[in-house]
């Protein structure tokens, strides 16, 4: 394979560091035949609260874009459900210094999970006496956890664990929002 000069072999030398997404503002190119803006029906799905910090809400099962490095680490609920769709699941998750997951395990739903701010510890195992597999995550770290393991994530460090979970097929109800693990465990 032929590697250009300037290293990765997919890099462009023209390369430029733009926005890739404007949360308010609508494309014009999304027209229907009539010339309607077909964005529009979508505008409150990147809306704002009026000092630049996303709305965090569940706005599946509607076509969705949003910046999820940012509304990670904006996010300061334990569980925030931020995409419901039929098969997938975006939740964001904030722990506290010293906080974990809790130890648990979806026998028919596949995670991923990925750290934006912070550190800590992954666990995992084919039972819950037994997790053998423990790694330190940090930041854009990824986690893969497949159905039927158990698995626990801990915050070791001294700021909030900010991270978000992908669950397939969704693990909670449409529109979950958990304050507190206190919360999610009394729910659930």
């Amino acid at each position: 394979m032929y590697y250009p000069p300037y290293g990765d072999p997919y890099q462009n030398p023209y390369y430029g560091n733009a926005a890739m997404y404007n949360y308010l503002d609508n494309p014009n190119y999304w027209t229907y035949p009539n010339g309607t803006i077909f964005a529009n029906q979508f505008k409150q799905y990147h809306a704002s609260n009026g000092n630049n910090r996303m709305m965090l809400r569940d706005y599946g099962p509607n076509p969705y874009v949003v910046n999820i490095n940012e509304a990670t680490k904006q996010n300061n609920t334990y569980r925030t459900a931020l995409w419901t769709g039929k098969h997938l699941q975006l939740a964001l998750m904030s722990l506290n210094p010293g906080e974990d997951i809790g130890l648990e395990i979806h026998p028919d739903v596949d995670q991923f999970l990925r750290i934006e701010q912070g550190q800590g510890i992954a666990q995992m195992g084919k039972s819950k006496d037994n997790l053998n597999f423990k790694r330190n995550v940090y930041d854009d770290s990824a986690i893969f956890v497949p159905a039927g393991t158990w698995h626990n994530i801990t915050n070791t460090g001294n700021i909030p664990l900010k991270l978000y979970s992908i669950y397939a097929p969704p693990n909670h109800p449409f529109g979950t929002v958990h304050p507190t693990k206190a919360a999610a465990e009394a729910e659930e």
